[in-house]
């Protein structure tokens, strides 16, 4: 099969728009092509500085993870790789329909190159910041410190702080008390 391409009118640029235009409403756009040129948009400049779906001030850990891929030009596949879950998953974080859990945090963290989670402003916050980012569970965080698994959820309730040498094992941790 051939395909016939037509000669573009003497003072046209060949550039294929829309079809001629009939009515005396929509006039042609260049009088001598009489073509009719219709949602022309500027790749370059004032008009062009904004993509679709591109979150200018992310505010969820899914708004992160969407804005750094899409400055990386990656697709969802290579962050869920990177990452270590599937696309579908990366696909509902960037939604919003839901947040990564603490044993996906530690590759969300490497993607994004900082800790989307909110600095604590007290010893339990921050304890729960540490281990979330290194995706721990409060049992393997509990068994790395040394202490009981309940000792360590009173710490991240609040309701007690680390004291003597359960405080030199938490400082040890990278975690400022």
């Amino acid at each position: 099969m051939t395909v016939r391409h037509r000669r573009p009118r003497p003072g046209c640029n060949g550039i294929r728009v829309s079809g001629r235009c009939t009515s005396r409403i929509c006039r042609d756009s260049v009088p001598f092509c009489q073509i009719t040129i219709h949602r022309v948009r500027c790749l370059v400049g004032p008009y062009f500085t904004e993509k679709t779906g591109y979150p200018a001030n992310p505010k969820t850990i899914g708004e992160m993870i969407r804005k750094r891929r899409l400055d990386l030009g990656l697709g969802q596949m290579e962050v869920a790789e990177i990452v270590g879950c599937s696309q579908a998953t990366v696909t509902n974080w960037e939604k919003g329909h839901g947040a990564p859990r603490i044993n996906h945090m530690a590759g969300v963290i490497k993607f994004l190159g900082f800790n989307p989670l909110p600095d604590g402003g007290t010893v339990a916050q921050r304890l729960v910041n540490h281990r979330k980012a290194h995706g721990l569970t409060q049992k393997a965080f509990a068994a790395q410190i040394g202490v009981d698994q309940g000792t360590l959820a009173k710490w991240e309730r609040g309701e007690r702080e680390p004291k003597g040498k359960y405080a030199e094992a938490v400082k040890a941790q990278s975690v400022s008390l």
